[in-house]
């Protein structure tokens, strides 16, 4: 049960494992069937290869010996001539090889003046011709080498092989025919070797397939290879002895054909293959049934591997499904929170535009009052020199005292002026007073950007505070003044006693001038500063804002691509859905099966 549990598949799935693997496993046996098959086919040519050409050798050592006893004979006969000289040499030549028999015959007849001797004493009748022969013939077109017939002969009373060579005179012309006899049956037993197989033929054939060797007698010179053999060569055997190596493996068996030396005999060879391949089969049988039993092994692991798998991926799919709503519960946090950010962003953006215009507004108004202030400079400069010359004109008092009233009375309009000059530089410090205090406040609000900016506009309330208090004072002087102008009129038309007193407070009167002087540069200097202390945190306010209009691009920017991301991650959940319900619908169908 806990096997069946292990490797539970749909027959779909079993199917999806097993024919990959079975098609594995005969495209594996038909390679190696193949490829066996070529090696045995070519270990079996070579075999019988190897097997003929030692057939081919044995039929030349046997024959190479008589041969060359017959050119010794040639040689000598063609020397002397003499039919008892020529008789000697042949029977000595059949002693050396006593299976064989000698003849030599010449073309004349004895007629003629010619002769025929052997080594066994054979006699033939009156009017003998030797052209007459079957074998004169096959010598003459050996032309000076070996030729062979093979034949029924009847003075040796059985089926013989004569191996004739044309012996030519001193002109090139025949003059004998020189050879030996051979039994057949001595021929083949000398010639025949070991099989090539259990099962397998080698004979000797002639030219036109006819035995001139078989293990049945019978079948010598009576009948042809072709009647036994199983060729198909059969229906075209002159092109089949044409004196061309054949080695063949046709169907189930092999088939070979050699022609030895120059003779028109053939070596012919046949056999079943199965005579090589016993042992094959069995190794062969054997490594097919190893073969299905490693595809039934791999197919078992497979099936364990693939539900090991299955449940590899179930594990996974839950905690892809579990960190995909994870990831799309954040993706939808981040989204929010993004969005509430870039509306922050956006409101920081609008106060600071609306914190630079305010900016650039008490810029304008620093200027006024820079304006204003060097103005006052300029006034105060010119009232000490009226003053210079008031003193002048005290001295002259005493020459006209109607002229000293007169001045008098200028400098109490001068002094009138100054008093509205001083009731401006009240008014705008005031308001100065009032833009520092503003000023304070939105610095405080602007946080630790706007620290510098509080200080200075702390110092701006204290200088603003610092001229409301001169201008309190010079108010008070004014109105000594105004009195003093008064007393000095009085005093004038009294006498001249009071007119010292009067160069006295005029000269005070230089005096105070001077400190407000030196106190309206003073202005006008720190309301250049702060113009350019405000112009540069004017500039600072630019920078902020085009950096926050940054922050506010990059805010919409990761809010789009948060919402790319939740997109996404309900996407894959939707897959890990999808991938979930599928193992759950597969283990429900392995669990039906």
């Amino acid at each position: 049960m806990k096997f069946k549990k292990m490797i539970s598949m749909s027959p779909k799935q079993f199917l999806l494992v097993l024919i990959p693997m079975l098609l594995v496993g005969v495209f594996v046996s038909f390679s190696f069937n193949n490829v066996t098959a070529t090696l045995i086919k070519r270990n079996v040519i070579e075999r019988v290869k190897a097997f003929v050409e030692n057939e081919d050798v044995s039929c030349d050592s046997y024959l190479i010996g008589k041969v060359r006893s017959l050119e010794m004979v040639n040689v000598e006969a063609l020397a002397s001539r003499n039919k008892r000289t020529v008789e000697n040499i042949l029977k000595n030549a059949a002693l050396v090889n006593d299976d064989t028999t000698y003849f030599f015959a010449t073309v004349e007849t004895p007629d003629e003046g010619g002769f025929f001797v052997s080594s066994d004493d054979w006699e033939v009748g009156i009017g003998f011709d030797v052209t007459t022969m079957d074998w004169y013939q096959t010598a003459v077109d050996a032309e000076g080498n070996p030729g062979g017939i093979v034949r029924y002969d009847e003075h040796f009373g059985d089926k013989v092989m004569f191996i004739t060579e044309a012996v030519y005179d001193d002109v090139g012309s025949v003059y004998a025919i020189s050879g030996f006899v051979i039994l057949l049956d001595y021929f083949s037993d000398a010639t025949s070797g070991v099989l090539i197989s259990d099962n397998s033929i080698s004979e000797k054939v002639n030219v036109d397939g006819t035995y001139i060797s078989n293990s049945n007698k019978q079948y010598v010179l009576s009948e042809k290879y072709f009647s036994h053999s199983k060729i198909s060569a059969k229906e075209d055997e002159s092109s089949y002895f044409d004196g061309e190596e054949k080695y063949e493996v046709i169907g189930n068996n092999y088939y070979a054909v050699k022609r030895f030396s120059n003779y028109p005999w053939f070596i012919v060879a046949e056999g079943p293959i199965s005579d090589f391949t016993g042992d094959f089969k069995k190794w062969f049988s054997l490594t097919i049934l190893i073969t299905i039993v490693l595809i039934f092994c791999c197919v078992v692991i497979n099936a364990i591997s693939m539900n090991k798998m299955k449940m590899a991926e179930r594990v996974l799919g839950d905690k892809l499904h579990a960190e995909t709503l994870n990831l799309a519960t954040a993706t939808k946090e981040n989204a929010a929170t993004s969005q509430d950010q870039s509306a922050s962003v956006k409101e920081m953006v609008a106060t600071m535009e609306d914190t630079n215009n305010l900016s650039e507004s008490i810029s304008v108004k620093i200027k006024d009052v820079s304006a204003v202030a060097h103005k006052t400079s300029s006034d105060v400069i010119s009232g000490v020199e009226s003053l210079g010359k008031n003193l002048e004109k005290l001295h002259d008092i005493f020459d006209a005292n109607q002229n000293t009233i007169k001045g008098i009375k200028s400098l109490g309009e001068k002094i009138e002026n100054i008093w509205d000059i001083v009731t401006l530089i009240n008014s705008v410090a005031d308001q100065a007073k009032i833009i520092a205090f503003n000023a304070e406040l939105e610095a405080s609000s602007a946080g630790e950007a706007g620290k510098n900016f509080h200080i200075v506009a702390t110092e701006i309330r204290r200088l603003a505070d610092g001229i409301i208090d001169g201008t309190k004072e010079i108010k008070s002087r004014i109105t000594e003044i105004q009195q003093s102008s008064d007393s000095l009129i009085l005093a004038s038309e009294s006498g001249t006693e009071k007119i010292n007193e009067g160069c006295e407070c005029a000269k005070e009167l230089e005096q105070k001038f001077e400190s407000i002087r030196n106190a309206s540069e003073i202005t006008a200097t720190s309301a250049e500063d702060i113009t350019s202390i405000i112009q540069q945190q004017a500039v600072a306010s630019e920078q902020m804002l085009a950096t926050l209009k940054q922050i506010a691009t990059g805010v919409e920017n990761f809010t789009q691509s948060t919402e790319n991301i939740s997109a996404a991650a309900q996407v894959v959940q939707g897959i890990a859905e999808e991938l979930s319900s599928k193992k759950l619908s597969d283990e429900v169908g392995g669990a039906d099966e």
